[in-house]
């Protein structure tokens, strides 16, 4: 799990600082041919950066299938007390409706 998370993290990481490796590249190859650079826009690279993490982590909801696939069943409490977990079943062991 703890590497997974990482790998995660580190993705969001790139994204938020592809903007500024895309900025500074672009600067030093203007400067070298001879072009005059102003300061550097730090506010547009921050937002850019944060909209491009954004977008992913939106991307990764729409689009993420989960590793439970199937029906939830919902934490059932027995006559005696005890609490079955909720879990998923394979759409073929739904349990059918005792009404159409």
């Amino acid at each position: 799990m703890e590497r997974r998370l990482l790998r995660v993290l580190a993705i969001r990481l790139a994204l938020f600082a592809l903007p500024f490796a895309v900025y500074f590249v672009w600067r030093a190859l203007a400067v070298r041919s001879g072009r005059e650079m102003g300061s550097t826009p730090w506010p547009w690279l921050v937002a850019a950066g944060a909209l491009l993490a954004a977008l992913s982590l939106i991307a990764s909801v729409v689009f993420h299938r989960g590793r439970d696939t199937g029906v939830y069943v919902p934490a059932q409490v027995r006559a005696d007390g005890t609490v079955t977990p909720g879990h998923f079943i394979a759409p073929s062991q739904r349990p059918q409706r005792p009404y159409p």
